[in-house]
């Protein structure tokens, strides 16, 4: 067969391709200087606890730990994630990975044709998923400035209005947002909240970095604003590891339960032998323990990436400065090109993420993503070193 053009479905035409995944597919990022992933230290995965927390779960459940279970995800992680939020377990949903949580709401919320607000920029894995159902994706940039910053909001919504189309969600990241690595302040939350109760929508919140704060207050969650207007996402990714993929969704039990039908036909269940691992990691409070540790590490090398940015970079370069998460955005002199400057910078052994991917109209072509949780600080030091030089040449 020379295509199976006429065989695909419609949504196909709307899947993108993620520039990060692409990378690791090309590229051994332990042989370059990227700060291209979202990857987590494997410092921070606490084996000797994980093994030992296997075999006690082997020995507790025995076959049960290897059986189907619910889709709700087993009662003890539930209930372990209920009181660590502080809310009813009725309204926790385990999913397989906070992005399936991403994925799962906009197939339960969004025709083809619905609107998504969305920050300018925002989270790349998101946008794939809800341009994959067709959504009509509008990114708000943001202002420091409240009234601005509600005026922007105000302003897209009355053009959805008179394109006579539907607002389902705003999709936000409040706690060191990716890519940005900025945070939303409380009177900009109360902001969102009030807009969407006054033009009825709801609101997605993404929090995988929520607990990775490395200095400043916690911040009220959007959730704690409204709890049955949003949906809250966590994941257990970027505090505990990866490889387990799970995630929650805390909601009214009404959403929930339509999540709860969607994601019979997709999973079945999430990993059970993964929730019983982190439901006793949980409640022994060994996560908390090594979330300690993460945090300090990380908040050393945030510390390190800002200061040797400080150092090196050259005129017109500037950067955010996140209080806490695994980020931070770059912003060169208008009328740099970061696609088009990437491979230059590979070929040197440099990886970043550019930032015009993470910005639903393609704009920000002058920005770049930087993760600073994955190299050791002596490859962060020696990749900031080169980027520098790199940019100097090209800019100067």
């Amino acid at each position: 067969m020379n295509t199976y053009k006429d065989k695909y479905s419609k949504d196909v035409s709307s899947f993108f391709r993620s520039p990060v995944r692409d990378i690791f597919k090309k590229v051994d990022l332990n042989a370059i200087y990227s700060f291209a992933g979202g990857y987590p230290s494997a410092e921070t995965f606490p084996m000797e606890d994980i093994r030992n927390t296997m075999s006690l779960v082997i020995d507790k459940y025995g076959g049960k730990a290897f059986q189907y279970g619910a889709t709700q995800g087993v009662t003890e992680l539930r209930e372990a994630v209920a009181k660590r939020c502080g809310v009813p377990v009725e309204r926790v949903q385990i999913t397989s990975s906070s992005q399936q949580g991403i994925d799962v709401c906009t197939r339960v919320l969004v025709d083809p044709g619905d609107v998504i607000l969305t920050s300018s920029p925002s989270y790349l894995g998101a946008l794939q998923s809800f341009k994959s159902y067709r959504a009509d994706v509008r990114g708000v940039s943001h202002c420091k400035d409240l009234d601005a910053f509600r005026q922007a909001y105000e302003s897209e919504i009355a053009k959805v209005q008179a394109e006579g189309k539907k607002i389902k969600f705003l999709y936000m990241i409040p706690d060191f947002q990716n890519p940005s690595g900025e945070s939303l302040t409380l009177e900009e939350r109360q902001m969102l909240v009030a807009l969407a109760q006054k033009y009825d929508f709801l609101i997605v919140e993404d929090s995988p970095y929520r607990e990775l704060r490395y200095e400043g207050d916690h911040i009220p969650s959007l959730y704690s604003l409204d709890p049955d207007r949003v949906i809250y996402l966590g994941s257990f990714s970027k505090i505990f590891a990866p490889g387990f993929r799970l995630g929650w969704a805390i909601a009214h039990p009404d959403l929930l339960d339509k999540i709860y039908v969607c994601k019979q036909s997709l999973d079945l269940c999430p990993p059970v032998f993964d929730q019983y691992v982190a439901a006793e990691f949980l409640e022994s409070g060994k996560l908390d323990e090594n979330l300690l540790k993460t945090i300090a590490l990380y908040k050393g090398k945030r510390d390190l990436l800002l200061s040797l940015l400080e150092e090196y970079m050259p005129e017109g370069v500037s950067w955010t400065h996140p209080e806490g998460g695994l980020f931070l955005f770059l912003t060169m002199p208008e009328g740099f090109d970061a696609v088009a400057f990437y491979d230059k910078s590979l070929s040197a052994g440099v990886a970043y993420v550019a930032g015009e991917f993470f910005h639903p109209d393609r704009s920000g072509k002058n920005t770049m993503r930087m993760n600073f949780s994955f190299m050791t600080p002596e490859k962060i030091t020696e990749g900031v070193k080169l980027l520098a030089e790199l940019l100097k040449d090209e800019i100067l």
